[in-house]
């Protein structure tokens, strides 16, 4: 005879089996047992840092010790993109695997950007977020088995959580941490307590993300480190600001604080490589390492680049990028190939092998550079059907002084870089190979070339959907604009 406790025993087992599917379910993601196999993957995302911002890729004002180190442990890639100039796209473009003629998020907010008087066009509506159902990343890591993180800005969406994303600290939908304390708590950001008086966000999120790899050394983690950091509020620390005061200024990078803030920034990537050297994570572990477009030129300029952050010249576009795998990524290799912040998904999603894959991508996978082998000869194409409005005429370096850029799209085939413009039909050709700057229009000299390459373009929206404006603005204002024009000249 069977004893009652007994029974209860056999119940509770019974009970324990009929779960334990369940359980193994609503762990998936969640942190699985590790995969000796796949790296953990860290991915720290820098906002505006520009192409130059960083003594590795030749600043002579601003100290970056451990970025410099870490250049050397790695592939530096000195073509490397941003697949929009300005912050939300590029986000939405890296995070989706897709351009932005898919989901739609071209910019920040409203794309009339500007006085509408200067506008003659009506620009092609713009998407604020990713749509949920879009597979991000952080999706793809999670159906790999890792456990997903984002400290930082997010921007995509409201709620990181319903994007794929496990852990969250300081991602929301803001796009930068705004406020009376900008950079130093109270933070005026989601998703974040604030923390003793005086603390910096940068070392904040750091220590955040520095707490997640420790909680997961023992699984496959993805940790998505987009700081606020060197987006404005300008804000830095007083012990870098006064050591950056006594420096001399170089090529139009000269701003103490936002030295000090470039200084914090290396500061904290050098605490997060050393936590995985602390943990013997570093051999299992790729890092990237990159920002989301190129800097803003009033605060730091990128010679010889022509512009900044919003427009699609060089300048606006063009990013520092290392990546280091150790095992696999010989250190101290440099690569020339372009590539893009598209690249990464496919990339990674190769690597991790998850068991569900993004059904379409728009980027390559570039794991053959890693093994000193070549990809594929493909274009860069940009389409950016909207207004992004300037500054001040000495901070714009673009076409005109009023906008970073106006509706167009842009093609980089081999050496060669095709801009055009809807309002006016403008086509400007430059070549890379020569005049990185891009100061020598040769559109006139090459019209084999121009054709070439304008097919090209052409093909590529008809593949690719990419809306057009074609409607006119009937609040243009022609006279208006050129006395504004004439304004800004006389400045």
């Amino acid at each position: 005879m069977v004893s009652i406790s007994a029974k209860k025993t056999y119940g509770l087992y019974f009970l324990f089996l009929a779960l334990l599917p369940l359980l193994h379910s609503s762990c998936k993601g969640q942190g699985k047992e590790k995969n000796n196999n796949t790296p953990n993957v860290v991915l720290i995302f820098i906002d505006d840092l520009g192409w130059k911002d960083l003594g590795f890729m030749g600043s002579e004002y601003y100290e970056t010790p451990n970025l410099d180190a870490f250049s050397k442990e790695g592939m530096v890639f000195t073509n490397g993109y941003a697949s929009a100039a300005n912050c939300a796209p590029s986000r939405a473009c890296m995070l989706s695997g897709l351009n932005s003629t898919r989901h739609g998020v071209y910019t920040v907010n409203s794309s009339s950007r500007g006085d509408t008087k200067t506008r003659k066009l009506i620009p092609i509506a713009n998407t604020l977020h990713l749509q949920d159902s879009i597979y991000t990343l952080h999706e793809m890591f999670k159906s790999a088995g890792y456990t997903t993180s984002n400290f930082g800005k997010w921007h995509v969406g409201i709620d990181p959580k319903t994007q794929g994303v496990d852990v969250n600290i300081g991602g929301g939908k803001v796009g930068n941490p705004g406020g009376k304390g900008g950079y130093f708590t109270p933070y005026n950001i989601p998703n974040i307590k604030d923390g003793p008086k005086g603390e910096y966000l940068t070392d904040r999120l750091t220590n955040e993300a520095i707490s997640f790899i420790e909680d997961n050394k023992d699984r496959n983690f993805f940790a998505y480190i987009p700081y606020y950091t060197v987006h404005t509020p300008i804000m830095g620390k007083e012990s870098w600001i006064s050591k950056y005061k006594t420096k001399q200024g170089s090529d139009g990078q000269q701003n103490p604080i936002y030295g000090a803030m470039i200084s914090a920034m290396d500061e904290n990537v050098g605490k997060l490589l050393n936590t995985l050297k602390k943990l013997n994570l570093e051999e299992n572990t790729l890092v990237i390492f990159t920002s989301d477009n190129g800097g803003v030129r009033s605060l730091s300029r990128q010679t010889p680049l022509r512009a900044g952050k919003g427009s699609y010249y060089e300048g606006g576009i063009r990013v520092p990028l290392v990546i280091k795998w150790p095992g696999t990524i010989k250190a101290g290799t440099t690569a020339t190939t372009r590539v893009t912040n598209l690249d990464f998904y496919p990339t990674l999603q190769e690597i991790v092998q998850p068991e569900n894959k993004a059904s379409k991508l728009d980027g390559i996978d570039i794991n053959p550079l890693f093994y000193d082998n070549n990809i594929t000869k493909r274009d860069l194409v940009w389409h950016f059907p909207i207004y992004l409005q300037g500054s001040k005429k000495s901070s714009v370096d673009s076409r005109d002084p009023l906008f970073r850029t106006r509706p167009g799209s842009i093609i980089i085939s081999d050496h060669w870089k095709l801009h055009e413009y809807f309002e006016d039909g403008g086509i400007e050709l430059y070549d890379l190979s020569t005049d990185v700057g891009e100061r020598n229009n040769l559109a006139e000299q090459h019209p084999e070339k121009v054709k070439e390459l304008y097919n090209k373009l052409l093909s590529w929206r008809k593949i690719n959907n990419a809306p057009i404006p074609t409607e006119k603005n009937p609040e243009y204002d022609s006279i208006f604009e050129a006395s504004i024009l004439k304004k800004r000249a006389a400045e």
